[in-house]
Protein backbone atom coordinates (compact mmCIF):
# COMPACT_ATOMS: atom_id res chain seq x y z
CA UNK A 1 0.00 0.00 0.00
CA UNK A 2 1.31 3.42 -0.94
CA UNK A 3 1.55 6.30 1.53
CA UNK A 4 0.09 9.35 -0.12
CA UNK A 5 1.05 12.94 0.49
CA UNK A 6 -0.91 15.82 -0.98
CA UNK A 7 1.15 18.75 -2.21
CA UNK A 8 -0.93 21.86 -2.75
CA UNK A 9 0.50 24.49 -5.10
CA UNK A 10 -1.96 27.40 -5.44
CA UNK A 11 0.27 29.27 -7.88
CA UNK A 12 -1.16 30.80 -11.07
CA UNK A 13 1.64 33.12 -12.22
CA UNK A 14 2.25 30.97 -15.31
CA UNK A 15 -1.30 31.34 -16.63
CA UNK A 16 -2.83 33.99 -18.87
CA UNK A 17 -6.27 33.92 -17.24
CA UNK A 18 -6.74 34.68 -13.55
CA UNK A 19 -8.32 32.29 -11.06
CA UNK A 20 -6.46 28.95 -11.22
CA UNK A 21 -4.97 29.60 -7.77
CA UNK A 22 -8.48 29.04 -6.39
CA UNK A 23 -8.75 25.58 -7.97
CA UNK A 24 -7.48 23.64 -4.98
CA UNK A 25 -9.97 25.22 -2.57
CA UNK A 26 -12.71 24.57 -5.14
CA UNK A 27 -11.74 20.88 -5.22
CA UNK A 28 -11.88 20.80 -1.40
CA UNK A 29 -15.33 22.39 -1.48
CA UNK A 30 -16.40 19.71 -3.97
CA UNK A 31 -15.17 17.07 -1.50
CA UNK A 32 -17.27 18.66 1.25
CA UNK A 33 -20.31 18.80 -1.03
CA UNK A 34 -19.86 15.08 -1.69
CA UNK A 35 -19.51 14.57 2.10
CA UNK A 36 -16.08 13.05 1.56
CA UNK A 37 -13.39 13.15 4.21
CA UNK A 38 -10.69 12.70 1.54
CA UNK A 39 -8.73 15.78 2.60
CA UNK A 40 -8.56 14.68 6.24
CA UNK A 41 -7.12 11.27 5.33
CA UNK A 42 -3.73 12.25 4.01
CA UNK A 43 -0.82 14.36 5.19
CA UNK A 44 -0.58 17.50 3.10
CA UNK A 45 1.81 20.36 2.56
CA UNK A 46 0.87 23.72 1.10
CA UNK A 47 3.51 25.50 -0.98
CA UNK A 48 3.79 29.24 -0.59
CA UNK A 49 2.99 31.05 -3.84
CA UNK A 50 4.21 34.24 -5.53
CA UNK A 51 0.81 35.39 -6.82
CA UNK A 52 1.52 38.94 -5.64
CA UNK A 53 3.56 39.22 -8.86
CA UNK A 54 0.27 39.36 -10.77
CA UNK A 55 -0.07 42.95 -9.53
CA UNK A 56 3.39 43.97 -10.69
CA UNK A 57 4.60 45.04 -14.14
CA UNK A 58 5.85 42.29 -16.44
CA UNK A 59 9.61 42.25 -17.05
CA UNK A 60 9.75 39.99 -20.06
CA UNK A 61 6.92 39.77 -22.60
CA UNK A 62 8.14 36.33 -23.75
CA UNK A 63 8.41 34.72 -20.30
CA UNK A 64 6.00 36.50 -18.00
CA UNK A 65 6.85 36.42 -14.28
CA UNK A 66 9.74 34.05 -15.00
CA UNK A 67 11.59 35.02 -11.79
CA UNK A 68 8.52 33.96 -9.81
CA UNK A 69 8.36 30.65 -11.68
CA UNK A 70 12.01 30.02 -10.74
CA UNK A 71 11.08 30.54 -7.08
CA UNK A 72 8.10 28.20 -7.44
CA UNK A 73 10.31 25.53 -9.05
CA UNK A 74 12.60 25.73 -6.02
CA UNK A 75 9.74 25.24 -3.56
CA UNK A 76 7.83 22.60 -5.52
CA UNK A 77 10.88 20.50 -6.40
CA UNK A 78 11.99 20.52 -2.75
CA UNK A 79 8.56 19.38 -1.52
CA UNK A 80 8.23 16.67 -4.18
CA UNK A 81 11.76 15.29 -3.74
CA UNK A 82 11.43 15.28 0.06
CA UNK A 83 8.11 13.42 -0.18
CA UNK A 84 9.62 10.75 -2.44
CA UNK A 85 12.68 10.44 -0.20
CA UNK A 86 10.36 9.94 2.77
CA UNK A 87 8.63 7.10 0.86
CA UNK A 88 5.48 9.06 0.10
CA UNK A 89 3.68 9.07 -3.24
CA UNK A 90 3.21 12.77 -4.10
CA UNK A 91 -0.22 13.78 -5.39
CA UNK A 92 0.17 17.37 -6.56
CA UNK A 93 -2.80 19.72 -6.83
CA UNK A 94 -1.64 22.79 -8.66
CA UNK A 95 -2.97 26.06 -10.01
CA UNK A 96 -1.45 26.44 -13.47
CA UNK A 97 0.51 23.92 -15.52
CA UNK A 98 3.87 25.72 -15.31
CA UNK A 99 4.14 24.14 -11.85
CA UNK A 100 4.55 20.72 -13.47
CA UNK A 101 8.09 21.73 -14.44
CA UNK A 102 8.88 21.99 -10.73
CA UNK A 103 7.24 18.63 -10.02
CA UNK A 104 9.32 16.90 -12.71
CA UNK A 105 12.47 18.55 -11.33
CA UNK A 106 11.58 17.24 -7.85
CA UNK A 107 11.12 13.68 -9.10
CA UNK A 108 14.50 13.79 -10.84
CA UNK A 109 16.21 15.29 -7.79
CA UNK A 110 14.90 12.41 -5.67
CA UNK A 111 15.70 9.83 -8.36
CA UNK A 112 18.57 11.24 -10.42
CA UNK A 113 19.36 7.83 -11.95
CA UNK A 114 15.79 7.13 -13.03
CA UNK A 115 14.67 7.15 -16.63
CA UNK A 116 11.52 9.20 -16.22
CA UNK A 117 8.51 8.81 -18.48
CA UNK A 118 5.73 11.39 -18.66
CA UNK A 119 2.06 10.87 -19.49
CA UNK A 120 0.73 14.33 -20.38
CA UNK A 121 -3.08 14.31 -20.48
CA UNK A 122 -3.76 17.75 -21.89
CA UNK A 123 -5.37 19.52 -24.84
CA UNK A 124 -2.04 21.36 -25.24
CA UNK A 125 1.53 20.21 -25.77
CA UNK A 126 3.08 22.93 -23.54
CA UNK A 127 6.16 22.74 -25.76
CA UNK A 128 6.60 26.47 -26.31
CA UNK A 129 9.75 28.31 -25.32
CA UNK A 130 10.37 32.03 -24.79
CA UNK A 131 11.75 31.99 -28.35
CA UNK A 132 8.47 30.72 -29.86
CA UNK A 133 5.66 31.62 -27.43
CA UNK A 134 2.60 33.40 -28.81
CA UNK A 135 1.49 34.52 -25.33
CA UNK A 136 4.54 34.68 -23.05
CA UNK A 137 2.67 32.58 -20.49
CA UNK A 138 4.94 29.98 -18.92
CA UNK A 139 2.16 27.41 -18.45
CA UNK A 140 2.66 26.80 -22.19
CA UNK A 141 6.30 25.81 -21.59
CA UNK A 142 6.77 23.10 -18.89
CA UNK A 143 7.24 20.26 -21.37
CA UNK A 144 9.90 22.23 -23.31
CA UNK A 145 11.62 23.03 -20.00
CA UNK A 146 11.65 19.36 -19.01
CA UNK A 147 13.08 18.11 -22.32
CA UNK A 148 15.47 21.12 -22.31
CA UNK A 149 14.47 22.35 -25.75
CA UNK A 150 14.80 25.92 -27.10
CA UNK A 151 13.33 25.17 -30.55
CA UNK A 152 15.68 27.64 -32.23
CA UNK A 153 14.69 26.30 -35.67
CA UNK A 154 11.29 27.94 -35.17
CA UNK A 155 12.50 31.02 -33.33
CA UNK A 156 10.19 34.05 -33.47
CA UNK A 157 11.54 36.29 -30.67
CA UNK A 158 14.92 37.61 -29.57
CA UNK A 159 15.38 37.47 -25.81
CA UNK A 160 17.09 39.97 -23.57
CA UNK A 161 20.07 38.62 -21.66
CA UNK A 162 18.27 38.29 -18.32
CA UNK A 163 15.33 36.31 -19.75
CA UNK A 164 17.68 34.03 -21.68
CA UNK A 165 19.67 33.39 -18.50
CA UNK A 166 16.58 32.61 -16.42
CA UNK A 167 15.33 30.26 -19.14
CA UNK A 168 18.65 28.39 -19.04
CA UNK A 169 18.31 28.21 -15.27
CA UNK A 170 14.83 26.67 -15.53
CA UNK A 171 15.97 24.03 -18.02
CA UNK A 172 19.01 23.12 -15.91
CA UNK A 173 17.08 23.16 -12.65
CA UNK A 174 18.31 20.61 -10.11
CA UNK A 175 21.50 20.36 -12.21
CA UNK A 176 19.85 17.71 -14.41
CA UNK A 177 19.09 18.55 -18.02
CA UNK A 178 17.16 17.25 -19.84
CA UNK A 179 15.01 15.68 -17.13
CA UNK A 180 12.93 13.74 -19.60
CA UNK A 181 13.83 12.52 -23.08
CA UNK A 182 11.29 13.58 -25.72
CA UNK A 183 10.73 9.96 -26.74
CA UNK A 184 9.69 9.24 -23.13
CA UNK A 185 6.66 11.53 -23.33
CA UNK A 186 3.14 10.39 -24.24
CA UNK A 187 0.56 13.07 -25.02
CA UNK A 188 -3.07 12.02 -24.55
CA UNK A 189 -5.96 14.04 -26.02
CA UNK A 190 -3.57 16.60 -27.49
CA UNK A 191 -5.50 18.71 -30.00
CA UNK A 192 -4.56 22.38 -29.77
CA UNK A 193 -0.99 23.28 -30.66
CA UNK A 194 0.96 25.71 -32.82
CA UNK A 195 3.26 24.91 -35.73
CA UNK A 196 6.31 25.54 -33.52
CA UNK A 197 5.16 22.78 -31.16
CA UNK A 198 4.21 20.50 -34.04
CA UNK A 199 7.78 20.90 -35.30
CA UNK A 200 9.15 19.52 -32.01
CA UNK A 201 6.66 16.65 -31.87
CA UNK A 202 7.72 15.61 -35.38
CA UNK A 203 11.42 16.31 -34.90
CA UNK A 204 11.57 14.10 -31.81
CA UNK A 205 8.88 11.63 -32.90
CA UNK A 206 6.93 12.30 -29.71
CA UNK A 207 4.00 9.95 -29.03
CA UNK A 208 0.50 11.38 -29.43
CA UNK A 209 -2.69 9.46 -28.60
CA UNK A 210 -5.76 11.36 -29.78
CA UNK A 211 -9.19 11.69 -28.19
CA UNK A 212 -10.58 9.67 -31.11
CA UNK A 213 -8.20 6.81 -30.37
CA UNK A 214 -9.15 6.78 -26.69
CA UNK A 215 -12.81 6.63 -27.71
CA UNK A 216 -12.25 3.99 -30.38
CA UNK A 217 -9.97 1.57 -28.52
CA UNK A 218 -10.91 2.24 -24.87
CA UNK A 219 -8.99 3.17 -21.75
CA UNK A 220 -7.41 -0.23 -21.22
CA UNK A 221 -5.86 -0.41 -24.69
CA UNK A 222 -4.63 3.18 -24.56
CA UNK A 223 -3.11 2.54 -21.17
CA UNK A 224 -1.36 -0.57 -22.47
CA UNK A 225 -0.09 1.27 -25.54
CA UNK A 226 1.28 4.20 -23.51
CA UNK A 227 2.99 1.93 -20.98
CA UNK A 228 4.46 -0.18 -23.77
CA UNK A 229 5.87 2.99 -25.30
CA UNK A 230 7.42 3.85 -21.92
CA UNK A 231 8.56 0.31 -21.14
CA UNK A 232 12.23 1.41 -20.84
CA UNK A 233 11.34 3.97 -18.17
CA UNK A 234 11.92 3.16 -14.51
CA UNK A 235 9.45 5.77 -13.24
CA UNK A 236 6.40 7.46 -14.77
CA UNK A 237 4.75 10.76 -13.85
CA UNK A 238 1.16 11.54 -14.85
CA UNK A 239 0.12 15.14 -15.39
CA UNK A 240 -3.59 15.73 -15.86
CA UNK A 241 -4.66 19.14 -17.12
CA UNK A 242 -8.44 19.40 -16.80
CA UNK A 243 -8.63 21.09 -20.21
CA UNK A 244 -8.06 17.62 -21.69
CA UNK A 245 -11.79 17.24 -20.97
CA UNK A 246 -14.17 18.41 -23.65
CA UNK A 247 -15.06 22.12 -23.59
CA UNK A 248 -18.71 21.19 -23.04
CA UNK A 249 -17.71 20.13 -19.51
CA UNK A 250 -14.43 21.97 -19.05
CA UNK A 251 -15.81 25.48 -18.66
CA UNK A 252 -13.88 25.93 -15.43
CA UNK A 253 -10.41 26.12 -16.94
CA UNK A 254 -8.44 28.89 -18.63
CA UNK A 255 -8.07 27.40 -22.11
CA UNK A 256 -10.98 25.03 -22.92
CA UNK A 257 -10.85 23.18 -26.26
CA UNK A 258 -13.61 21.17 -27.90
CA UNK A 259 -13.30 17.56 -29.03
CA UNK A 260 -11.93 16.48 -25.67
CA UNK A 261 -12.36 13.51 -23.38
CA UNK A 262 -15.45 12.68 -21.35
CA UNK A 263 -15.20 12.60 -17.57
CA UNK A 264 -15.61 8.83 -17.49
CA UNK A 265 -12.87 8.33 -20.10
CA UNK A 266 -10.36 10.29 -18.05
CA UNK A 267 -11.38 8.50 -14.86
CA UNK A 268 -10.99 5.08 -16.47
CA UNK A 269 -7.73 6.04 -18.09
CA UNK A 270 -6.04 7.41 -14.98
CA UNK A 271 -7.24 4.59 -12.73
CA UNK A 272 -5.86 2.06 -15.22
CA UNK A 273 -2.50 3.85 -15.18
CA UNK A 274 -2.49 3.96 -11.39
CA UNK A 275 -2.39 0.17 -11.27
CA UNK A 276 1.13 0.26 -12.70
CA UNK A 277 3.98 0.14 -10.20
CA UNK A 278 6.13 2.55 -12.17
CA UNK A 279 3.78 5.48 -11.57
CA UNK A 280 5.61 7.66 -9.05
CA UNK A 281 3.65 10.93 -8.98
CA UNK A 282 0.30 12.33 -10.12
CA UNK A 283 -0.67 15.96 -10.70
CA UNK A 284 -4.02 17.65 -11.36
CA UNK A 285 -3.88 21.19 -12.67
CA UNK A 286 -5.69 24.19 -14.21
CA UNK A 287 -9.05 24.05 -12.38
CA UNK A 288 -10.38 27.62 -12.46
CA UNK A 289 -13.65 28.04 -10.53
CA UNK A 290 -14.02 31.71 -11.53
CA UNK A 291 -14.85 30.60 -15.08
CA UNK A 292 -17.23 27.87 -13.99
CA UNK A 293 -20.86 27.29 -13.13
CA UNK A 294 -21.79 25.47 -9.89
CA UNK A 295 -18.19 24.35 -9.29
CA UNK A 296 -18.62 21.62 -11.91
CA UNK A 297 -14.98 21.37 -13.00
CA UNK A 298 -13.76 21.00 -9.43
CA UNK A 299 -16.35 18.30 -8.79
CA UNK A 300 -15.17 16.37 -11.84
CA UNK A 301 -11.53 16.86 -10.81
CA UNK A 302 -12.34 15.62 -7.31
CA UNK A 303 -14.06 12.48 -8.62
CA UNK A 304 -11.02 11.71 -10.76
CA UNK A 305 -8.66 12.46 -7.87
CA UNK A 306 -10.58 10.29 -5.41
CA UNK A 307 -10.89 7.31 -7.74
CA UNK A 308 -7.22 7.51 -8.78
CA UNK A 309 -6.03 7.63 -5.19
CA UNK A 310 -8.33 4.73 -4.22
CA UNK A 311 -6.76 2.62 -6.96
CA UNK A 312 -3.29 3.63 -5.78
CA UNK A 313 -4.11 2.63 -2.21
CA UNK A 314 -5.32 -0.80 -3.32
CA UNK A 315 -2.18 -1.60 -5.28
Amino acid sequence: MKNIKLIEVPSEIGAGTRGASLGIEAIKIAALDFMSNFFIHFPSVKIEEENKLLYEPIHSPYAKRMHGVVTMFERISKAVSESINEQFFPVVLSGDHSNAGGTIAGIKMAKPKSKLGVIWIDAHADLHTPYTTPSGNIHGMPMAISIAEDNMEMKVHDLDEKTAKQWEHLKAFGKISPKVLPEDVVFISLRDFEKEEKHLIEKHGMKVITTAEVRRTGAENVCRKALRHLSDCTDIYISFDVDSLDSSISKGTGTPVNNGLKEREVEDLISKFMQNRKICCFEITEVNPTLDRENLMAEIAFNILQRSVNVLMMN
